[in-house]
Protein backbone atom coordinates (compact mmCIF):
# COMPACT_ATOMS: atom_id res chain seq x y z
CA UNK A 1 0.00 0.00 0.00
CA UNK A 2 1.28 3.10 -0.91
CA UNK A 3 -1.00 6.13 -0.31
CA UNK A 4 0.60 7.89 2.32
CA UNK A 5 4.10 5.90 2.88
CA UNK A 6 4.99 6.69 6.50
CA UNK A 7 1.89 8.11 7.87
CA UNK A 8 -0.35 5.18 6.28
CA UNK A 9 -1.26 3.62 9.41
CA UNK A 10 -2.07 6.99 11.23
CA UNK A 11 -4.67 7.60 8.22
CA UNK A 12 -6.25 4.62 8.59
CA UNK A 13 -7.00 4.27 12.50
CA UNK A 14 -7.97 8.11 12.59
CA UNK A 15 -10.35 7.43 9.25
CA UNK A 16 -11.66 4.46 11.26
CA UNK A 17 -11.70 6.40 14.78
CA UNK A 18 -13.44 9.29 12.97
CA UNK A 19 -16.51 6.71 11.30
CA UNK A 20 -17.15 4.70 14.15
CA UNK A 21 -17.25 7.97 16.87
CA UNK A 22 -18.55 11.04 15.15
CA UNK A 23 -20.82 9.93 12.24
CA UNK A 24 -23.51 7.71 13.49
CA UNK A 25 -21.98 4.59 12.43
CA UNK A 26 -24.12 1.61 13.74
CA UNK A 27 -23.10 -2.22 13.68
CA UNK A 28 -26.37 -3.07 11.56
CA UNK A 29 -26.32 -0.63 8.98
CA UNK A 30 -26.00 -2.27 5.38
CA UNK A 31 -22.40 -2.17 3.43
CA UNK A 32 -23.72 0.44 1.19
CA UNK A 33 -24.05 2.70 4.06
CA UNK A 34 -21.00 2.15 5.75
CA UNK A 35 -19.13 3.10 2.40
CA UNK A 36 -21.27 6.33 2.38
CA UNK A 37 -20.41 6.91 5.63
CA UNK A 38 -16.64 6.20 5.43
CA UNK A 39 -16.63 8.69 1.92
CA UNK A 40 -18.02 11.43 4.04
CA UNK A 41 -15.66 11.00 6.81
CA UNK A 42 -12.74 10.63 4.07
CA UNK A 43 -13.45 14.02 2.67
CA UNK A 44 -13.48 16.03 6.10
CA UNK A 45 -10.33 14.28 7.08
CA UNK A 46 -7.87 14.11 4.43
CA UNK A 47 -9.26 17.67 2.27
CA UNK A 48 -6.21 18.85 2.88
CA UNK A 49 -3.83 16.22 2.28
CA UNK A 50 -2.01 16.00 -0.46
CA UNK A 51 -2.60 12.34 -1.14
CA UNK A 52 -3.57 11.25 -4.78
CA UNK A 53 -6.77 9.52 -5.51
CA UNK A 54 -5.55 6.21 -6.12
CA UNK A 55 -4.25 6.25 -2.83
CA UNK A 56 -7.27 7.95 -0.95
CA UNK A 57 -9.50 5.06 -2.82
CA UNK A 58 -7.14 2.41 -1.18
CA UNK A 59 -7.19 3.83 2.23
CA UNK A 60 -11.46 4.02 1.92
CA UNK A 61 -11.42 0.28 0.70
CA UNK A 62 -8.93 -0.51 3.73
CA UNK A 63 -11.08 0.78 6.47
CA UNK A 64 -13.72 -0.78 4.80
CA UNK A 65 -12.46 -3.85 4.90
CA UNK A 66 -11.00 -3.62 8.52
CA UNK A 67 -15.01 -2.86 9.75
CA UNK A 68 -16.97 -5.08 7.52
CA UNK A 69 -14.22 -7.94 6.41
CA UNK A 70 -11.58 -9.59 7.29
CA UNK A 71 -8.95 -6.22 7.80
CA UNK A 72 -5.74 -7.02 6.12
CA UNK A 73 -6.80 -10.01 5.26
CA UNK A 74 -9.37 -9.24 2.51
CA UNK A 75 -7.29 -8.35 -0.40
CA UNK A 76 -5.40 -12.04 -0.17
CA UNK A 77 -8.97 -13.81 0.36
CA UNK A 78 -10.34 -12.10 -3.18
CA UNK A 79 -6.87 -12.68 -5.05
CA UNK A 80 -7.56 -16.28 -6.93
CA UNK A 81 -4.10 -16.82 -7.63
CA UNK A 82 -3.46 -17.18 -3.38
CA UNK A 83 -4.48 -20.75 -2.05
CA UNK A 84 -3.02 -20.31 1.60
CA UNK A 85 -2.80 -17.08 4.17
CA UNK A 86 -0.62 -17.68 6.95
CA UNK A 87 -0.23 -15.15 9.73
CA UNK A 88 2.01 -15.97 12.21
CA UNK A 89 1.15 -12.85 15.03
CA UNK A 90 -0.26 -9.20 14.02
CA UNK A 91 3.26 -8.34 12.43
CA UNK A 92 3.87 -11.38 10.09
CA UNK A 93 1.81 -12.42 7.31
CA UNK A 94 2.87 -14.80 4.58
CA UNK A 95 0.74 -15.83 1.67
CA UNK A 96 1.15 -19.01 -0.98
CA UNK A 97 0.37 -17.60 -4.23
CA UNK A 98 0.96 -19.93 -7.42
CA UNK A 99 2.70 -22.42 -5.22
CA UNK A 100 5.68 -19.86 -3.85
CA UNK A 101 5.51 -18.77 -0.35
CA UNK A 102 5.53 -15.10 0.05
CA UNK A 103 6.24 -12.77 2.70
CA UNK A 104 3.27 -10.05 2.73
CA UNK A 105 4.45 -6.69 3.51
CA UNK A 106 1.21 -5.99 5.46
CA UNK A 107 0.35 -6.21 9.02
CA UNK A 108 -2.39 -5.94 11.34
CA UNK A 109 -2.48 -2.31 13.47
CA UNK A 110 -1.88 -4.58 16.49
CA UNK A 111 -3.21 -7.84 18.34
CA UNK A 112 -6.10 -6.54 19.84
CA UNK A 113 -7.24 -5.81 16.46
CA UNK A 114 -6.06 -9.05 15.28
CA UNK A 115 -8.04 -11.10 17.90
CA UNK A 116 -11.04 -8.62 17.09
CA UNK A 117 -10.69 -10.49 13.80
CA UNK A 118 -10.45 -13.93 14.82
CA UNK A 119 -13.27 -13.75 17.45
CA UNK A 120 -15.51 -13.03 14.26
CA UNK A 121 -14.46 -15.48 12.49
CA UNK A 122 -15.15 -18.47 14.98
CA UNK A 123 -18.68 -16.17 16.03
CA UNK A 124 -20.23 -16.28 12.80
CA UNK A 125 -20.31 -20.48 13.01
CA UNK A 126 -21.21 -20.35 16.64
CA UNK A 127 -17.75 -21.72 17.78
CA UNK A 128 -15.44 -20.22 20.51
CA UNK A 129 -11.62 -19.81 20.82
CA UNK A 130 -9.77 -18.23 23.91
CA UNK A 131 -7.23 -18.73 26.39
CA UNK A 132 -9.19 -22.05 28.09
CA UNK A 133 -9.69 -23.21 24.63
CA UNK A 134 -6.82 -21.89 22.48
CA UNK A 135 -6.77 -24.45 19.82
CA UNK A 136 -9.88 -23.87 16.96
CA UNK A 137 -10.94 -25.11 13.68
CA UNK A 138 -13.52 -22.60 11.92
CA UNK A 139 -14.48 -21.58 8.22
CA UNK A 140 -15.34 -18.54 6.20
CA UNK A 141 -17.92 -17.88 4.36
CA UNK A 142 -16.50 -18.48 1.54
CA UNK A 143 -15.55 -22.44 2.53
CA UNK A 144 -12.24 -21.36 3.22
CA UNK A 145 -10.89 -24.06 5.99
CA UNK A 146 -9.57 -21.40 9.15
CA UNK A 147 -7.44 -23.17 11.61
CA UNK A 148 -6.64 -20.61 14.94
CA UNK A 149 -4.26 -21.14 17.68
CA UNK A 150 -3.66 -18.83 20.91
CA UNK A 151 -1.11 -17.72 23.57
CA UNK A 152 -0.22 -19.40 25.63
CA UNK A 153 0.19 -22.28 23.42
CA UNK A 154 1.25 -20.22 20.59
CA UNK A 155 4.14 -18.07 21.15
CA UNK A 156 4.70 -15.30 18.94
CA UNK A 157 1.26 -14.63 19.14
CA UNK A 158 -2.33 -15.35 18.07
CA UNK A 159 -1.51 -17.68 14.65
CA UNK A 160 -4.05 -17.94 11.73
CA UNK A 161 -3.97 -20.22 8.63
CA UNK A 162 -6.52 -19.78 5.92
CA UNK A 163 -6.47 -22.69 3.47
CA UNK A 164 -8.52 -21.32 0.41
CA UNK A 165 -10.70 -23.47 -2.10
CA UNK A 166 -11.84 -22.97 -5.22
CA UNK A 167 -14.68 -21.31 -5.40
CA UNK A 168 -16.17 -23.92 -8.49
CA UNK A 169 -15.39 -27.53 -8.37
CA UNK A 170 -12.86 -28.92 -9.85
CA UNK A 171 -14.14 -32.45 -12.37
CA UNK A 172 -11.86 -34.83 -12.98
CA UNK A 173 -11.75 -33.83 -16.36
CA UNK A 174 -9.91 -31.22 -15.16
CA UNK A 175 -7.83 -33.13 -13.33
CA UNK A 176 -6.96 -35.01 -16.43
CA UNK A 177 -5.97 -31.75 -17.86
CA UNK A 178 -3.86 -30.72 -15.39
CA UNK A 179 -1.64 -34.12 -15.30
CA UNK A 180 -3.04 -35.33 -12.03
CA UNK A 181 -5.06 -38.33 -13.25
CA UNK A 182 -4.98 -40.07 -16.67
CA UNK A 183 -8.22 -40.27 -19.01
CA UNK A 184 -8.64 -44.24 -18.25
CA UNK A 185 -8.30 -43.73 -14.75
CA UNK A 186 -11.17 -40.79 -15.28
CA UNK A 187 -13.42 -43.17 -17.16
CA UNK A 188 -12.71 -45.96 -14.59
CA UNK A 189 -13.28 -44.19 -11.22
CA UNK A 190 -16.80 -42.55 -13.55
CA UNK A 191 -17.67 -45.74 -13.71
CA UNK A 192 -17.19 -47.06 -10.18
CA UNK A 193 -19.23 -43.88 -8.57
CA UNK A 194 -22.13 -44.38 -10.80
CA UNK A 195 -22.25 -48.54 -10.17
CA UNK A 196 -21.80 -47.27 -6.35
CA UNK A 197 -18.47 -49.05 -5.10
CA UNK A 198 -17.71 -47.41 -1.36
CA UNK A 199 -14.46 -45.41 -2.18
CA UNK A 200 -11.72 -44.24 0.23
CA UNK A 201 -9.55 -41.19 -0.56
CA UNK A 202 -6.16 -41.40 1.02
CA UNK A 203 -3.12 -38.94 1.46
CA UNK A 204 -1.09 -36.80 3.35
CA UNK A 205 -1.25 -32.85 4.27
CA UNK A 206 -2.43 -30.71 0.97
CA UNK A 207 -2.55 -33.57 -1.42
CA UNK A 208 -6.14 -32.61 -2.72
CA UNK A 209 -8.18 -35.50 -0.67
CA UNK A 210 -11.32 -32.84 -0.25
CA UNK A 211 -10.83 -31.47 -4.22
CA UNK A 212 -10.55 -34.95 -5.32
CA UNK A 213 -14.17 -36.15 -3.21
CA UNK A 214 -15.91 -33.15 -4.38
CA UNK A 215 -14.63 -34.13 -8.29
CA UNK A 216 -15.83 -37.60 -7.56
CA UNK A 217 -19.32 -36.69 -6.12
CA UNK A 218 -20.44 -35.21 -9.74
CA UNK A 219 -21.32 -38.56 -11.09
CA UNK A 220 -23.61 -38.71 -8.25
CA UNK A 221 -27.22 -39.27 -9.63
CA UNK A 222 -28.67 -36.21 -8.62
CA UNK A 223 -32.39 -38.14 -7.70
CA UNK A 224 -29.84 -40.19 -5.23
CA UNK A 225 -30.39 -39.03 -1.21
CA UNK A 226 -26.67 -38.07 0.19
CA UNK A 227 -25.68 -37.33 3.69
CA UNK A 228 -22.67 -35.50 3.86
CA UNK A 229 -21.06 -35.42 7.87
CA UNK A 230 -17.71 -33.28 8.59
CA UNK A 231 -15.77 -31.81 11.15
CA UNK A 232 -16.53 -28.35 9.21
CA UNK A 233 -19.01 -28.36 6.47
CA UNK A 234 -16.41 -28.30 3.09
CA UNK A 235 -17.61 -30.31 0.59
CA UNK A 236 -19.92 -28.45 -2.10
CA UNK A 237 -21.74 -31.27 -3.91
CA UNK A 238 -23.81 -28.70 -6.05
CA UNK A 239 -25.06 -31.87 -8.96
CA UNK A 240 -26.91 -33.19 -5.89
CA UNK A 241 -30.16 -32.07 -5.02
CA UNK A 242 -31.37 -34.39 -2.62
CA UNK A 243 -28.34 -33.85 -0.34
CA UNK A 244 -28.43 -33.07 3.61
CA UNK A 245 -24.86 -31.71 5.10
CA UNK A 246 -23.99 -32.03 8.70
CA UNK A 247 -21.43 -30.85 11.03
CA UNK A 248 -20.08 -31.88 14.23
CA UNK A 249 -19.96 -29.45 17.11
CA UNK A 250 -17.22 -29.33 19.92
CA UNK A 251 -18.03 -28.94 23.48
CA UNK A 252 -18.54 -25.68 25.33
CA UNK A 253 -20.10 -23.98 27.77
CA UNK A 254 -23.51 -23.90 26.91
CA UNK A 255 -23.45 -27.01 23.97
CA UNK A 256 -22.75 -30.57 24.68
CA UNK A 257 -20.26 -31.58 21.93
CA UNK A 258 -21.67 -33.58 18.63
CA UNK A 259 -19.21 -35.69 17.30
CA UNK A 260 -18.40 -37.49 13.52
CA UNK A 261 -19.60 -41.08 15.24
CA UNK A 262 -23.33 -39.18 16.70
CA UNK A 263 -23.42 -37.76 13.07
CA UNK A 264 -22.74 -41.42 11.50
CA UNK A 265 -25.33 -42.97 13.33
CA UNK A 266 -28.34 -40.09 12.95
CA UNK A 267 -26.99 -40.26 9.09
CA UNK A 268 -28.57 -44.19 9.32
CA UNK A 269 -31.72 -42.47 10.34
CA UNK A 270 -32.07 -40.39 7.60
CA UNK A 271 -32.71 -43.12 4.84
CA UNK A 272 -29.72 -41.97 2.89
CA UNK A 273 -28.69 -43.58 -0.35
CA UNK A 274 -24.87 -42.30 -0.10
CA UNK A 275 -23.12 -41.31 3.29
CA UNK A 276 -19.96 -39.04 2.40
CA UNK A 277 -17.62 -38.54 5.53
CA UNK A 278 -15.36 -35.78 4.73
CA UNK A 279 -12.67 -37.07 6.99
CA UNK A 280 -11.90 -40.26 9.59
CA UNK A 281 -9.58 -39.80 12.05
CA UNK A 282 -10.55 -41.51 15.15
CA UNK A 283 -13.32 -44.21 16.28
CA UNK A 284 -15.44 -43.06 14.03
CA UNK A 285 -14.27 -45.55 11.57
CA UNK A 286 -16.04 -48.36 13.91
CA UNK A 287 -19.74 -46.48 12.55
CA UNK A 288 -18.29 -45.86 9.23
CA UNK A 289 -17.36 -49.22 8.29
CA UNK A 290 -21.00 -51.01 9.99
CA UNK A 291 -23.05 -47.80 7.25
CA UNK A 292 -20.89 -49.03 4.60
CA UNK A 293 -21.79 -53.36 5.39
CA UNK A 294 -25.53 -52.41 6.24
CA UNK A 295 -26.15 -51.29 2.14
CA UNK A 296 -25.62 -47.75 2.08
CA UNK A 297 -23.18 -48.66 -1.09
CA UNK A 298 -21.67 -45.54 -2.79
CA UNK A 299 -20.54 -44.47 0.11
CA UNK A 300 -16.92 -42.08 0.28
CA UNK A 301 -15.00 -40.90 2.59
CA UNK A 302 -11.04 -39.61 3.36
CA UNK A 303 -8.15 -39.90 5.67
CA UNK A 304 -4.62 -39.29 6.42
CA UNK A 305 -2.32 -41.74 5.38
CA UNK A 306 1.13 -41.76 3.61
CA UNK A 307 0.06 -44.93 1.66
CA UNK A 308 -2.60 -47.23 1.06
CA UNK A 309 -0.89 -49.50 3.55
CA UNK A 310 -0.35 -46.82 5.81
CA UNK A 311 -4.06 -46.07 5.21
CA UNK A 312 -5.27 -49.53 6.43
CA UNK A 313 -2.74 -49.81 9.16
CA UNK A 314 -4.59 -46.38 10.91
CA UNK A 315 -7.99 -47.64 10.29
CA UNK A 316 -6.96 -50.46 12.24
CA UNK A 317 -5.40 -48.22 14.90
CA UNK A 318 -8.52 -46.18 15.10
CA UNK A 319 -11.04 -49.31 15.44
CA UNK A 320 -9.26 -50.17 18.55
CA UNK A 321 -10.15 -46.83 19.67
CA UNK A 322 -12.97 -47.37 20.34
CA UNK A 323 -13.60 -51.33 20.14
CA UNK A 324 -11.51 -54.05 21.16
CA UNK A 325 -11.59 -56.53 18.23
CA UNK A 326 -9.35 -59.24 17.43
CA UNK A 327 -7.71 -57.41 14.45
CA UNK A 328 -8.35 -60.50 11.79
CA UNK A 329 -12.29 -59.52 12.53
CA UNK A 330 -11.29 -55.74 12.18
CA UNK A 331 -9.24 -56.83 8.70
CA UNK A 332 -12.62 -58.40 7.57
CA UNK A 333 -14.75 -55.91 8.48
CA UNK A 334 -12.13 -53.31 6.64
CA UNK A 335 -12.26 -55.25 3.26
CA UNK A 336 -15.80 -55.95 3.31
CA UNK A 337 -16.97 -52.33 3.67
CA UNK A 338 -14.55 -50.59 1.40
CA UNK A 339 -13.95 -51.51 -2.15
CA UNK A 340 -11.22 -48.75 -3.53
CA UNK A 341 -8.35 -47.11 -2.46
CA UNK A 342 -7.37 -43.95 -4.36
CA UNK A 343 -3.88 -42.37 -3.02
CA UNK A 344 -3.03 -39.24 -3.28
CA UNK A 345 0.14 -37.36 -3.38
CA UNK A 346 2.65 -34.91 -4.81
CA UNK A 347 5.31 -36.02 -7.54
CA UNK A 348 9.11 -34.66 -7.41
CA UNK A 349 7.67 -31.36 -9.12
CA UNK A 350 5.05 -31.02 -6.19
CA UNK A 351 1.91 -31.19 -8.34
CA UNK A 352 -0.56 -32.94 -6.52
CA UNK A 353 -1.11 -36.70 -8.36
CA UNK A 354 -3.10 -39.74 -8.01
CA UNK A 355 -0.52 -42.33 -7.16
CA UNK A 356 -2.63 -45.52 -6.53
CA UNK A 357 -5.78 -47.26 -7.61
CA UNK A 358 -6.43 -50.21 -5.55
CA UNK A 359 -9.38 -53.00 -5.48
CA UNK A 360 -9.49 -54.46 -2.07
CA UNK A 361 -9.61 -58.13 -2.19
CA UNK A 362 -12.57 -59.52 -0.15
CA UNK A 363 -11.02 -62.66 1.41
CA UNK A 364 -8.99 -61.84 4.00
CA UNK A 365 -6.46 -64.15 5.54
CA UNK A 366 -3.68 -62.83 7.17
CA UNK A 367 -3.61 -59.51 5.50
CA UNK A 368 -5.61 -57.02 3.37
CA UNK A 369 -4.50 -57.65 0.19
CA UNK A 370 -4.80 -55.45 -2.69
CA UNK A 371 -5.14 -55.71 -6.58
CA UNK A 372 -3.42 -52.67 -8.27
CA UNK A 373 -5.33 -51.04 -10.68
CA UNK A 374 -3.28 -48.49 -11.68
CA UNK A 375 0.22 -46.76 -10.46
CA UNK A 376 2.22 -43.48 -10.90
CA UNK A 377 5.24 -44.18 -12.57
CA UNK A 378 7.77 -41.35 -11.41
CA UNK A 379 9.88 -41.30 -14.57
CA UNK A 380 7.14 -40.73 -17.02
CA UNK A 381 5.53 -38.61 -14.59
CA UNK A 382 1.79 -40.14 -15.35
CA UNK A 383 -0.51 -42.55 -14.03
CA UNK A 384 -0.45 -45.62 -15.54
CA UNK A 385 -2.95 -48.68 -16.09
CA UNK A 386 -1.64 -52.34 -14.74
CA UNK A 387 -1.97 -55.45 -16.32
CA UNK A 388 -4.82 -56.57 -13.73
CA UNK A 389 -8.48 -56.80 -13.93
CA UNK A 390 -10.82 -55.40 -11.45
CA UNK A 391 -12.50 -58.53 -10.16
CA UNK A 392 -15.57 -57.70 -8.41
CA UNK A 393 -17.44 -56.35 -11.52
CA UNK A 394 -20.66 -57.24 -10.01
CA UNK A 395 -21.88 -53.44 -8.74
CA UNK A 396 -21.22 -52.51 -12.02
CA UNK A 397 -23.21 -55.64 -13.44
CA UNK A 398 -25.88 -55.11 -11.26
CA UNK A 399 -26.49 -51.53 -12.77
CA UNK A 400 -26.06 -52.20 -16.31
CA UNK A 401 -22.10 -50.33 -16.43
CA UNK A 402 -20.19 -52.02 -18.86
CA UNK A 403 -16.79 -52.36 -17.70
CA UNK A 404 -14.81 -53.51 -20.62
CA UNK A 405 -11.53 -54.09 -18.87
CA UNK A 406 -10.82 -50.33 -18.28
Amino acid sequence: MKYAGFKEQRFREELRDLVQKNLNYEEDMKDEEVKGVIEKAAYHMLKNEHISLECIFALKKDVFNSMRRLDVLQDYLEDENITEIMVNGCDSIFVEKRGELIKSNKSFDSEERLMDIIQNIVGDINRTVNERKPIADARLKDGSRVNIVLPPISINGPIVTIRKFKKENYTLSDLVEMGSLSQKAKEFLEKIVKARYNIFICGGTDTGKTTFLNALAYYIHKEERVVTIEDLAELKLDTVENLVSLEARDTSIEEAQVSIRDLIKTALRMRPDRIIVGEVRDSAVIDLMNAYNTGHDGSISTGHGNSTKDMITRLITMFLMGMELPEQAIKKQIASAIDIFVHLGRNKNNKRVVFSIDEVCKDVKTDIRMNNLFYYDFQREELIRSDRQLNNTQKMERRGIEYSGL
